[in-house]
């Protein structure tokens, strides 16, 4: 629901803002031929920014802007995408939840290089899986599961959307559902999961933190957990935000990357559990990884938007009569 464009942890209420590119998905190195078959939600309380940098509150569900084709949208399928490694003990019953998510169709396994019986596990389950040979990465891995699903959907059809989820959820997948409604209903091009307080965790808020203000600087919107990888977004907006920043940074850069374009993003509370990394070394390790990939696609946004401001002054204006 893009305007003016052809386009390609926590709080109750969920936040909203205007939400970008070329697609490049990644292929994978073998893929399963397998098929697959495939709660009451609380509609989420938004704010939206429209054309300028103030938000504004709102108690009602966001209406959209754009024209609707009536029962077009109603019979729009999802695609639940996983990329996963090594997650052999979990990545069963969170396919099978995710199976249970309305307007779901196919659930899709992307397993990057796992070491473990990963893919096996996710088949029996009833998961399509791709397979990466070694291990490239969640944004690659993103890029594989978005063309796979790509691939499946019919020509006669609106395109699925890309519901990402993590690989560790694994009963609570199912909640990832109040995600769905908002995108498929035209009102956000982009739902991204508010998750509660993890039992666990042991991070400081630093590269959360980092990543809010750096997201606020460059779009003037300002989430609530920009570091949250459960998403729901349209084929037009993933398209959009790709290539996608590498490692950690594939959900700040998308975001910013979105927004600046003109897409619609919007934060919906999900009861989700899953496997946070704590406070002991391996888990300041991670910490410090995230915080140097969210740095590096902040930084490279920096520095393309200050590369095309650069360009636009120095390009001479054309002549309409010329």
């Amino acid at each position: 629901m893009r305007q003016g464009g052809k386009a390609a942890e926590v709080e109750t209420n969920a936040q909203v803002a205007r939400v970008d590119a070329t697609p490049e998905p990644q292929e994978a190195d073998d893929i399963a031929p397998d098929d697959v078959s495939s709660g009451e939600e609380t509609p989420p309380k938004t704010s939206r920014r429209r054309g300028s940098r103030r938000a504004v509150s709102s108690s009602e569900p966001l209406t959209s802007p754009t024209k609707k084709v009536p029962g077009a949208r109603s019979r729009q399928r999802v695609a639940v995408v996983i990329p996963a490694k090594d997650e052999s003990r979990r990545i069963a019953a969170t396919v099978r939840s995710a199976r249970a998510i309305p307007h779901v169709d196919l659930v899709l396994v992307v397993d990057d290089g796992s070491e473990d019986n990963t893919q096996h596990v996710a088949r029996e389950a009833g998961a399509v899986v791709v397979r990466h040979s070694h291990n490239r990465g969640k944004a690659a891995a993103m890029e594989t599961g978005a063309a796979v699903v790509a691939m499946r959907d019919a020509p006669d059809r609106l395109p699925r959307l890309l519901l990402f989820i993590d690989g560790d959820l694994g009963e609570t997948a199912v909640n990832t559902a109040p995600l769905v409604p908002p995108v498929l209903e035209g009102t956000a091009d982009l739902s991204i999961a508010l998750l509660p307080p993890q039992p666990g965790a042991g991070g400081r808020g630093i590269v959360v933190g980092a990543a809010r203000r750096a997201i606020a600087a460059m779009t003037g919107w300002t989430p609530t957990q920009p570091l949250s990888g459960m998403r729901c977004l349209t084929r037009e907006a993933f398209e959009a935000a790709t290539p996608l920043a590498r490692g950690w940074g594939v959900e700040t850069g998308m975001t910013i990357d979105l927004l600046r374009q003109g897409f619609v993003a919007v934060e919906v509370p999900c009861d989700l559990r899953h496997r946070p990394s704590g406070a002991d070394l391996k888990g300041q390790l991670h910490r410090a990884a995230q915080y140097r990939d969210v740095q590096l696609a902040v930084n490279a946004r920096r520095v393309r938007r200050a590369a095309g401001a650069l360009r636009s002054t120095v390009t001479p204006a054309r002549d309409p009569k010329g």
